[in-house]
């Protein structure tokens, strides 16, 4: 019964891999479903799967 989504965030994490695969694993073309996901996290509190390689792919945008 209830529960809709299973694991949080999967829907974001997957938006990324797309954009990433389309655009030549180019993060900067990327940002904004980037941001999905970071907006994702914090909504869920980190409690998903998806939420740890987050912190990879923010270090990897903010040079």
């Amino acid at each position: 019964m209830g529960r809709e989504r299973k694991e949080p965030c999967k829907k974001e994490a997957c938006a990324i891999q797309a954009c990433l695969t389309k655009n030549n694993f180019d993060s900067q073309r990327c940002l904004k479903v980037i941001e999905l996901l970071q907006f994702c996290c914090e909504n869920c509190k980190y409690n998903s799967t998806h939420c740890a390689s987050l912190s990879g792919i923010l270090k990897t945008n903010s040079k």
